[in-house]
């Protein structure tokens, strides 16, 4: 996992998105990447921001889990243009992953249309976008993603989780 210092990739500031502020943090990176903002204060959502040295936010990465935990939708995983092409997307992806198999998941899911193949250098395959709904159904993003017709429009991704 890495954060930035300058051009140097070193250890990050993960910041968990516990409070207004650190929401409204991610809530900006997230809206200048074109990705969902809704929900992103609610309960259940699980949300990091990697801060660099500066505590600017430079990523954020995160997830909402199932009733039953068994499976996690990620989420809010965006870095800022200057840092992209590094691997930091794909670490905080994976730390965020690793919380997730640690809380008992065994499946992720995702939804990305534009990013196939970022997703597939992280171990996603395609997924069956009505099983997704199905076993994420108690979180926000799927319920709003069905209460506004854009579930339709959407490409679901899965993998298995390690350590499940």
């Amino acid at each position: 996992m890495h954060g930035v210092r300058g051009d140097r990739v070193t250890a990050p500031h993960l910041v968990p998105c516990s409070g207004q502020r650190e929401v409204d943090d991610a809530r900006a990176l997230l809206a200048a990447s074109d990705l969902t903002l809704s929900g992103l204060g609610e309960a259940g959502v699980h949300l990091w921001l990697a801060r660099d040295d500066g505590g600017a936010v430079v990523a954020t990465t995160g997830y909402e889990a199932s009733e039953d935990g068994h499976d996690v939708l990620v989420r809010s995983v965006a870095v800022t243009p200057g840092l992209r092409g590094r691997g930091l997307g794909l670490g905080l992806a994976s730390w965020a992953l690793e919380r997730a198999v640690e809380a008992g998941a065994a499946r992720a899911w995702l939804f990305s249309r534009r990013s196939g193949p970022f997703w597939e250098r992280a171990g996603f395959t395609p997924g069956d976008r009505d099983e997704m709904a199905r076993r994420l159904a108690s979180t926000h993003q799927v319920r709003q993603f069905v209460a506004t017709g854009q579930l339709g429009r959407e490409v679901a991704w899965t993998r298995r989780l390690s350590g499940a």
